[in-house]
């Protein structure tokens, strides 16, 4: 029996000894969700970002698919224009380009009116996807159509 306890004392020891200086995983804190404000939406109504459409002419372009978009021009002002897309106005300012295209864009809505001679075409800038093509005024039909 002598023998025996200085045994199972070994054995005990190199079972216990291991866990006794084992660094033992502390439970994480738990932090409370903070409920945050919300930010306070400033509602902008429709009539706070129409465009001013007095003294412009408007003129209406039927696109393929039965799309409409009418376009509200000052010949006065040949840096901005008015358009009607999905009832809703947007104010679309000129970018210049090499091409001799007239190119408009609405930056916030990502909108892009491309025009030229022979039709028009309205783009969504942040989707990267055409809205409406094939887009002709009366203008464009006449230009199109042979005269007869």
């Amino acid at each position: 029996m002598k023998k025996l306890f200085p045994v199972l004392f070994g054995i005990g020891m190199t079972v216990a000894i291991p866990h006794a200086f084992a660094e033992s995983a502390a439970p994480a804190p738990t932090r409370k969700p903070v409920k945050h404000a919300a930010k306070k939406a400033v509602q902008k109504t429709d009539e706070d970002n129409q465009p001013d459409l007095a003294g412009k002419t408007r003129t209406d372009f039927h696109c393929e698919l039965g799309n409409k978009v009418s376009i509200y021009d000052n010949a006065g002002d040949n840096q901005r224009i008015g358009m009607r897309w999905n009832k809703k106005m947007h104010e679309l300012t000129r970018v210049e380009t090499s091409t001799g295209a007239h190119r408009f864009e609405d930056k916030d809505a990502g909108l892009v009116w491309i025009s030229i001679p022979a039709k028009s075409m309205l783009l969504d800038s942040k989707k990267g996807l055409q809205l409406a093509n094939e887009c002709r005024s009366r203008e464009h039909m006449k230009a199109k159509s042979p005269n007869t």
